[in-house]
């Protein structure tokens, strides 16, 4: 700890606590990969890239590249000793450098080592290359019209008849919406340093959400056992997915560069490169058919899910089955037939992002219900309450799962009163009967968002956990910190279970070599995962020093009692360091490795069946925007929500993640477009094209709060819920509010039908249809 940084103060679970790095964060001191000390004779890589979506390598000549001033050496396919691929899902459809073809414009070519990064980067602008073009698909619908290839195996939820409800149904609502995809923008972008050790070893610092995939992927990139790869990662400066599988080529491409000169090598691309590289969020066009009664109530769905998936298969299999997890978000469908189409694209291949393609399932819907309302002349959020899930009844989702744990009615009921909604919405409608220009609206949406990875295996989590004999602890899991507060929670988990101050709790860099196996820190799963692994080892301590004081002391097990600062023995008290040096003597272990794997959960993909989810989060939010017809411009006036995290380990960590969710969802709801030009290459590749939220567009009215009475039903840690993902989608409401505004110009006869992003182009183009639909 900086002597000039205030202690941390006494903390237990479910109590404001900062994050462990927030000074470091806000003065700079906060150490990254590129702040690392570099080891002498550091070379640096950096990445040629193809500038052609599809097409042959007709000829490759290097030699300009080979010769640039400081260059050590390139590396080609040919220069990988192991596999030239690394492929999450192992189809060894993602090689690190292309062969014969390039599938995307920005696909890596080659790597350039030099002494200097700024010399590697000039000279990868050398290369020449000849291409023979070839046809290419840059979206969902090129590529269902040449065919619909697909990069890995569709899956399909089915229960109830389907055909027949839609046969039955007086009404029915037919339609597509276009779901725009959204760049992860990281602050800190992709990067790897690889130090050579002797034989095979190798030891890898990745910025990267997977440790072990990275470990796995190096190891298989040099053709060695995983035990010689040591992959390290104290921070990331962000990842929300970006960093779950993108960081394997960028770590592979170093390892191999150091093993090769046996020198340390260190690869950070520029961002402009790191954006046309790397994988975004899936962009989705929804095709849906909605049989519904004259209420509302929906009776019968039927909806494909095209998905922009790129040249590979990369993770867009679970992401695609994911958005049909969420095709439902907190709506009972009677019948219901949900289909994906993870679709070769001559693009970039998408990959994982915050929410996992749950936002995606969740917009589908949320456009049916828009579209049944306005058909109907009712308030959405009236057809969104008929169609909730119920509690005893009308409960089990289009996988079969049955929601025992839906608290949806409470929560949207409390927000409701709470934004004070209804008024609210009378007075948007009459300000918008008198206004001519500008136009307002109001929405207030549901999430209800499933909780584990639905890849089984990866429901789980080590940790490891030393108390040294001056009472000291030592904590070490799998879980990766992205600025998300998973090690301030996991560390009050410690500090909690031994009734010590926090700052006791030495937060150790996550480390293959300490913990293997390790699964992503994703699908929200950290806290749940590694927190009840530390909690296990905990455990496995705190028996063995209840042993062993009974023993010492001559009591009995049950007069040795914990309490904060140590353990009462009978009516003796004694403190935890104390009682940590006393074992020692006695040559008690101090040291425990943890393990968790979550129950309850199972998952049969070839019927479509089974218990995927641990349990569901839920929150609501509602929106109020204002919209100038004149310009499409608008603005986020007011944010109400309530959302639900269990009994909340870190309140303060929480309601950041929440805030920052929304935030993050609303930028890639209305802001943040990926274009493409014509010739193929990503245009939006850097702040100036590419338009992140900022502090700014922080609406001026943002209340939120936990649902503080919600407990979570399952054992997890602390009874609290996960918080990482679920927020994100709580931004829905912006585009509905939105909705309404445009709505309002031809009187709310029609469905505003408004693509995402909802940039102030497509408002604008959503007031002149309903200028033209009017009367």
């Amino acid at each position: 700890m900086n002597k000039h940084e205030a202690p941390i103060a006494l903390a237990v679970l479910h109590t404001n606590t900062r994050h462990d790095s927030g000074p470091k964060h806000v003065t700079g001191t906060a150490e990254y990969i590129d702040d690392m000390a570099e080891p002498i004779g550091t070379m640096h890589a950096y990445l040629g890239l193809s500038t052609r979506p599809h097409a042959d390598i007709l000829a490759m000549d290097l030699s300009a590249v080979e010769a640039a001033p400081g260059v050590i050496g390139v590396l080609t396919a040919e220069d990988i000793p192991g596999e030239n691929d690394v492929s999450p899902s192992h189809k060894h459809d993602e090689p690190i450098f292309a062969i014969g073809k390039v599938h995307f414009w920005g696909q890596p070519v080659f790597a350039v080592i030099a002494e200097t990064r700024d010399a590697a980067r000039r000279a990868a602008q050398l290369a020449k290359i000849d291409y023979g073009d070839l046809p290419w698909l840059p979206d969902v619908r090129a590529a269902q019209a040449a065919g619909g290839v697909l990069v890995t195996e569709p899956l399909k939820l089915e229960r109830g008849e389907v055909e027949a409800g839609l046969a039955a149904a007086p009404r029915r609502a037919k339609g597509a919406i276009a779901i725009g995809g959204q760049d992860h923008f990281y602050l800190e972008g992709q990067i790897a340093m690889a130090v050579p050790g002797e034989d095979d070893d190798v030891v890898v610092h990745s910025s990267t959400q997977h440790p072990s995939e990275v470990q796995l992927m190096v190891a298989a990139v040099l053709g060695i056992r995983h035990n010689a790869v040591t992959v390290n990662v104290r921070r990331m400066g962000g990842g929300f997915g970006g960093k779950e599988t993108q960081g394997n080529l960028f770590a592979a491409v170093a390892a191999v560069a150091a093993k090769k000169w046996n020198r340390a090598c260190k690869i950070r691309p520029d961002r402009d490169d790191d954006m046309q590289a790397t994988g975004k969020r899936h962009d989705f066009v929804v095709d849906y058919d909605v049989g519904y009664d004259d209420n509302g109530k929906i009776l019968a769905v039927d909806a494909v899910y095209g998905t922009r998936a790129g040249f590979s298969s990369d993770l867009s299999g679970p992401v695609s089955d994911r958005a049909l997890f969420h095709c439902d978000n907190a709506y009972w469908f009677p019948a219901v037939r949900a289909r994906s189409e993870p679709l070769y694209t001559n693009t970039v291949s998408n990959t994982a992002f915050r929410g996992f393609g749950g936002p995606q399932g969740m917009m589908g819907c949320e456009r049916w219900i828009e579209d049944i309302a306005y058909a109907l002349g009712k308030d959405p959020l009236d057809i969104r309450k008929a169609n909730f899930y119920g509690t005893d009844k009308d409960n089990v989702t289009p996988y079969h799962q049955v929601v025992e744990d839906n608290i949806i009615h409470r929560v949207v009921d409390e927000l409701e009163a709470s934004s004070d909604y209804q008024a609210r919405r009378q007075a948007i409608l009459a300000f918008n009967k008198t206004s001519t220009v500008l136009k307002k609206g109001i929405a207030l949406t549901p999430v209800k968002f499933g909780i584990s990875f639905t890849a089984t295996w990866y429901n789980q989590a080590g940790a490891l956990v030393h108390v040294y004999k001056d009472g000291s602890i030592h904590l070490s899991h799998g879980g990766t910190e992205m600025g998300q507060g998973l090690y301030i929670k996991v560390a009050q988990v410690v500090a909690d279970a031994f009734g010590v101050n926090l700052d006791n709790v030495r937060i150790m860099a996550t480390s293959t070599g300490k913990v293997p196996n390790t699964s992503a820190t994703a699908a929200s799963s950290g806290s749940d995962l590694n927190g009840m692994a530390a909690w296990d080892a905990c455990e496995q301590i705190k028996r063995r020093l209840e042993a062993h004081a009974a023993k010492l002391y001559e009591a009995d097990a049950a007069d040795c009692q914990w309490v904060q600062g140590g353990m009462n023995v009978g009516h003796k008290f004694v403190p935890f360091a104390e009682l940590a040096a006393s074992a020692y003597l006695n040559r008690v272990q101090l040291s425990a490795a943890g393990f968790y794997k979550t129950p309850k959960i199972h998952w049969d993909r070839a019927t479509g069946r089974g218990h995927p989810f641990y349990y569901f989060a839920y929150g609501a939010s509602v929106s109020e925007v204002s919209i100038d017809t004149l310009t499409g411009e608008y603005s986020v006036d007011r944010v109400d929500i309530l959302h639900d995290v269990g009994k909340s380990l870190n309140p303060a960590i929480d309601i950041g993640q929440v805030e920052g969710g929304f935030i993050q969802g609303m930028g890639w709801l209305t802001t943040e477009e990926l274009v493409w030009d014509a010739k193929g290459q990503l245009r939006t590749h850097a702040p100036s094209t590419y338009k992140i939220p900022l502090a700014s567009d922080v609406p001026p009215i943002f209340n939120v709060k936990l649902a503080e009475w919600s407990v979570n039903r399952e054992p997890t840690i602390g009874r609290s819920k996960a918080v990482g993902e679920p927020p994100l989608m709580l931004a829905m409401s912006v585009v509905e509010a939105l909705g309404m505004a445009v709505a309002s110009v031809a009187d709310y006869a029609h469905a505003p039908q408004l693509d995402t992003p909802v940039t102030p182009e497509r408002v604008l183009m959503g007031v002149e249809r309903m200028k033209g639909m009017k009367g």
